[in-house]
């Protein structure tokens, strides 16, 4: 009879037993206790287009983590896991859900280090036809999985804002609070390659004032100032305005941006500011064989160009003052009378274009220090081999 009260505590510790290993299952595969992972990026949850489709083809990463001893996988992606090793070379494999401007895609990893927090970033299949197609700030949540040592962790679903890909990325703060010029990605909208140019090039032609665009071809100043003048012309005769829109919506003490209207908003709208016409004209030079400089100034911008091939000599125009006049105010050269001598749409055109150059190479000889100092919002960007091999139009 002494038995019993035995078996009965093996009994209730057998029990016990299994409970502990039923709680340990519990949490060890279920949330709250599961170790987590934290989905970010360097533009406090910001995406922008400009960034993904300049750089697509390059090897520029002009938005990269500040702790460069922390980090794994392509920081191109614009998006990254942040999770901590659980020892050393541990495995870590994410899924990436699919979104309307990604494709679903699985990517692994090894993290060297023991006990180390990392920041990984995942491939990412981008849709580049839908960030072209982008023209408003929306909304994107990301759901990722996450498994580290095939163990999965919990906390992958976040909300992160794709902004329009016309609103051009000009500077961030990092981690550090370390501010970061990122002006280059204007480079991104002067865009040679766009189809419309062949068009706005035969009015030109048409125009008579050059018979042919050969760049530097002639060796002469002249020549060149010609056949920038023509593409000057053309753009008067279609009625640029100027329209000044440069705010976003965005709203961040991190990020900086400014719109630009692309190549083709620009000519369907007829419409451009400071910036607008200066990624325009220098898209139009860079088509003609013409070296363009995007030349910034604190909340302005103005085009350059050289002169003769060997970059010797530089001329400025002022973009906005385009708009200054409507040719239709004036004659015709066929339809002049002898009242109106001089009053020509190409002679006020060229007028202007003259004014134009004075303008700006005045702004540019009062600033000269300042634009080639390298000090925030101020920029001497050559459109050369250089700047393309680091950033490439973004396209229609």
């Amino acid at each position: 009879m002494m038995m019993y009260p035995n078996r009965w505590k093996v009994a209730a510790l057998v029990l016990l037993a299994l409970l502990l290993l039923l709680t340990g299952v519990y949490i060890y595969r279920h949330e709250p206790f599961k170790p987590r992972i934290e989905m970010t990026n360097e533009l406090g949850g910001n995406i922008f287009p400009v960034v993904l489709l300049s750089t697509a083809t390059t090897d520029a990463c002009l938005v990269a983590p500040y702790d460069t001893a922390s980090y794994v996988g392509d920081p191109k992606s614009c998006m990254a896991v942040r999770v901590r090793s659980t020892y050393a070379n541990s495995r870590l494999r994410i899924e990436v859900d699919e979104t309307p401007f990604f494709s679903r895609s699985v990517s692994e990893f090894v993290l060297p280090e023991a006990g180390k927090e990392y920041l990984v970033f995942p491939d990412i299949v981008w849709n580049y036809q839908a960030l072209r197609a982008n023209v408003q700030a929306v909304p994107m949540t990301v759901s990722v999985r996450a498994w580290l040592n095939r163990r999965e962790l919990s906390g992958g679903i976040h909300t992160f804002s794709m902004r329009s890909v016309n609103e051009c990325l000009l500077g961030y703060l990092d981690g550090r609070m370390k501010f970061h010029d990122t002006g280059q990605f204007f480079a991104a909208y002067v865009n040679e390659d766009n189809p419309q140019i062949d068009r706005i090039l035969r009015e030109a032609l048409n125009t008579r004032i050059v018979n042919r665009f050969w760049g530097y071809q002639s060796k002469d100043a002249r020549t060149v100032d010609k056949q920038v003048y023509a593409l000057w012309y053309v753009l008067q005769k279609r009625g640029f305005r100027y329209s000044s829109i440069s705010n976003t919506s965005l709203s961040s003490n991190v990020v900086f941006t400014q719109r630009v209207r692309t190549f083709d908003d620009a000519v369907e709208s007829a419409q451009i500011n400071c910036v607008d016409g200066s990624v325009l004209f220098a898209s139009l030079l860079k088509a003609i064989n013409i070296n363009p400089i995007l030349v910034r100034l604190p909340n302005h911008m103005f085009v350059g160009y050289y002169t003769d091939r060997q970059h010797s000599s530089v001329s400025f125009l002022e973009t906005s003052m385009i708009g200054d006049v409507h040719l239709d105010d004036f004659f015709p050269e066929e339809k002049l009378d002898s009242t109106m001598s001089g009053k020509s749409q190409e002679s006020i055109s060229w007028l202007l274009f003259e004014k134009s150059k004075q303008y700006a190479t005045s702004m540019y000889e009062r600033h000269k220090e300042l634009i080639h100092s390298g000090r925030v919002n101020y920029m001497f960007l050559e459109i050369d081999k250089a700047t393309r091999a680091a950033i490439q139009p973004i396209g229609k």
